[in-house]
């Protein structure tokens, strides 16, 4: 393997694997919370159950976070010397900001697991949502630094060389609110959609029924917020994109032409050769309106860019239609559950109901690593966007095709280890946590 493709394709194994972790840091706390103030509210002891339940979840899933987050650290210096060189001092802040979220993350966790019956219950409850405000912290402050690649700024680039450096600026820059904010959104309906999926499977396994339908209902809320909330924050991205990054835009969209009134493109064939897209559903006018809110609006092609500043066309435009699809079939779900929760309610107990939340699983996670795909191989070949390319700032030294070799070994471990230990939380939920099972009441008599 070509140790720029190795390279590259090492970082894109640690990112799509650690992104599932931030993911889950920065809702689930929030679920857990939820689930701890309705109990703290109704004394029902369920919710104290599925709060406690939840919460292992959360300390299992942020140790894998740190230990993947942690990987990616050092793959930066370790893959990208040249980058970090530069880029290390201008847009540090951020993971800095970063590193100290961090650490409040992790006392909070352990004050949360081990606070039961030990703090003023308000206080306890509080440390719960912590964890999810320092989560959320967390990886709004890793996205404004991969935002700051995007757009570059914070500093002037005179001779090659970075001077007048801003921190502030750069880790403010203007991509950062509309991917923060993209990257929030779609968080919350990755994390709701996957949550309620399982717990979905273990309602119509007809164990632990009351127990699990409190936690289905509860995730399925937080997956329609960020479900309905995508197509907004994704309208702001897309309107950034195009002002900052109009290469990208038309690769998203493979389109190849400048012109007026461009159509909104649903599935196609790129054919970067010959410049035009085959097989396409287009929708007059709709691309124009979405990026400028003019339905005439001009919106250049990538025949007006050079060539070899082209991202790979088909990668961008298959992910953002990927993005789009899954994205698409989530509003409609999250539709169907708001119309049978106020006017079929007996839905919400039968099997193919269930079901299409089972199969709806993944959903959310595949839009998400679409998206990042786009915002990243978008990007190429720029790892600072009109700065520096990245086959620049790869590493010299040989050998990098082990390195990946190793971490794919490493991160396959951890995918192992975390299927266990949360299959296997799953499996104590009678004994430890539904108090309205048999298996709790005698474990707790025996105790």
């Amino acid at each position: 393997m070509d140790d720029f493709i190795a390279a590259r394709a090492q970082m894109a194994l640690s990112l799509g694997f650690h992104i599932i972790f931030a993911c889950v840091g920065m809702v689930m706390p929030f679920l857990m919370a939820f689930a701890h103030w309705k109990y703290l509210k109704t004394g029902n002891e369920i919710y104290k159950g599925l709060t406690k339940a939840w919460s292992k979840g959360v300390a299992i899933l942020f140790a894998t976070g740190a230990v993947s987050g942690t990987m990616l650290s050092f793959e930066l210096g370790l893959l990208w010397p040249g980058f970090m060189k530069h880029a290390g001092p201008i847009f540090g802040m951020p993971f800095s900001l970063e590193g100290t979220a961090f650490f409040i993350e992790a006392i909070a966790i352990g004050f949360f697991l081990y606070g039961w019956d030990k703090f003023n219950k308000w206080f306890h409850w509080f440390c719960g949502f912590l964890i999810g405000l320092s989560g959320l912290a967390s990886g709004i402050l890793v996205v404004a630094a991969n935002a700051w690649m995007n757009s570059p700024s914070g500093f002037d680039y005179i001779n090659g060389e970075y001077v007048n450096i801003d921190p502030i600026k750069a880790m403010f820059n203007e991509a950062w609110f509309p991917q923060a904010l993209h990257m929030t959104v779609a968080a919350f309906c990755a994390t709701g959609f996957a949550v309620a999926g399982v717990h979905a499977y273990l309602i119509m396994r007809k164990k632990n029924v009351e127990f699990h339908t409190k936690a289905f209902r509860i995730a399925a809320a937080f997956a329609l917020i960020g479900a309905f909330g995508a197509p907004l924050s994704g309208d702001v991205a897309a309107k950034s994109v195009a002002e900052r990054q109009p290469i990208k835009l038309a690769a998203m969209e493979a389109h190849f032409e400048t012109e007026k009134g461009a159509a909104f493109v649903l599935g196609g064939i790129p054919d970067e050769e010959k410049g035009e897209i085959n097989y396409a559903i287009k929708i007059p006018k709709v691309l124009s309106f979405l990026v400028s809110n003019d339905f005439n609006a001009e919106v250049k092609g990538l025949n007006d860019f050079p060539r070899d500043e082209w991202p790979p066309v088909a990668v961008v435009h298959y992910s953002f239609q990927i993005m789009i699809f899954f994205g698409v079939i989530m509003i409609c779900i999250g539709s169907l559950y708001l119309y049978t929760f106020f006017f079929k309610k007996h839905w919400l107990t039968k099997n193919w109901f269930l079901k299409i939340f089972f199969f709806a699983t993944p959903f959310g996670y595949i839009a998400l690593e679409a998206g990042w795909t786009v915002t990243e191989v978008g990007r190429q070949p720029w790892i600072i966007y009109g700065i520096m390319r990245t086959a620049d700032a790869v590493t010299p030294m040989p050998g990098i095709q082990y390195s990946f070799y190793f971490f794919t070994a490493i991160f396959i471990s951890l995918s192992l280890i975390i299927i266990f230990l949360l299959r296997r939380q799953i499996q104590m939920v009678p004994r430890l946590y539904d108090p309205t099972d048999e298996q709790f009441n005698l474990k707790n008599k025996k105790s």
